[in-house]
């Protein structure tokens, strides 16, 4: 894999109107979302869910959820739509109050969006896959939460079942995981087989970290649980118990100067997402 360690943007910029190059500290996404693919709720008007106890997320958590028998009345499909826009604004602007994103984030948690068409959206139908960029992080029980000050950008490949994590800082270096996934229900577990480290112009470090036993990534690993995914954003709760949310990106292929371009293409004049 090539080494990363200049960020850079080609027609319109992830967050970042101006075709120059930028600080991943200081991103502010501009672009227009796309026509996402029409919710699909469990319901007309009311969906069912129960109270969690645990602040670890585990499988278990997952399927008695699944099938509680212990309804409690939730918002509407209008309100998770709602809530999924705020989250897409959230993603643009970056100026969407905190306070307004958990409350997003409590809502769409509780809302069991159908999840048959989750894995596909995430990690595309080809390899490899599609890249997502990271843009808030909730504490467990969204007690609290904050923009995420880096550039952090995932990829899931759902035909290969690979999983990529990169940590991105410009000319001074990167940090990338890289492993295989598996996908049960709304969970995405993980383990990472390999991790690089490039700083500056030195070549990369490869490092493996000695999990190359042939068996499938479950619970016992780490995982995301998800709750929304379509076109533009992804909304998943972490083993540790926290929440966050990614917007979509476009993978450039490298250039021979090992960079990452993170791109858009526009729509009747204005940015839009490019899809992939």
């Amino acid at each position: 894999m090539s080494s990363i360690h200049v960020l850079r943007v080609s027609s319109f910029p992830l967050c970042f109107p101006n075709s120059c190059p930028f600080e991943a500290s200081k991103l502010s996404p501009q672009f227009k979302p796309l026509n996402a693919t029409p919710l699909t709720l469990r319901g007309t008007k009311h969906f069912h869910i129960r109270e969690r106890t645990r602040t670890r997320a585990t499988l278990d958590d997952v399927e008695k959820d699944q099938l509680s028998s212990t309804p409690l009345l939730v918002e509407d499909e209008k309100e998770v739509e709602k809530s999924v826009k705020v989250l897409k604004n959230a993603a643009k602007t970056r100026k969407v109050a905190t306070e307004e994103v958990l409350a997003a984030l409590s809502v769409i948690e509780k809302s069991k969006v159908d999840p048959s068409g989750f894995f596909e959206t995430l990690g595309g139908k080809e390899s490899p896959g599609r890249t997502w960029m990271l843009i808030f992080t909730a504490d467990k029980r969204l007690k609290g939460g904050r923009y995420f000050p880096l550039t952090a950008v995932q990829r899931f490949d759902a035909a290969a079942k690979r999983i990529e994590n990169g940590v991105y800082v410009g000319p001074i270096g990167q940090l990338t995981f890289e492993g295989r996934l598996s996908w049960t229900k709304r969970i995405l577990a993980f383990i990472f087989e390999n991790i690089r480290i490039k700083v500056g112009p030195l070549k990369p470090l490869q490092i493996s970290l000695g999990k190359k036993e042939d068996r499938e990534p479950s619970t016992k690993d780490p995982f995301f649980i998800w709750f929304y995914v379509d076109e533009e954003i992804a909304v998943a709760r972490g083993r540790s118990g926290g929440t966050a949310f990614w917007c979509r990106c476009s993978r450039v292929k490298p250039d021979p100067e090992s960079v990452l371009s993170l791109r858009f293409v526009t729509h009747k004049g204005k940015p839009e997402i490019l899809k992939t």
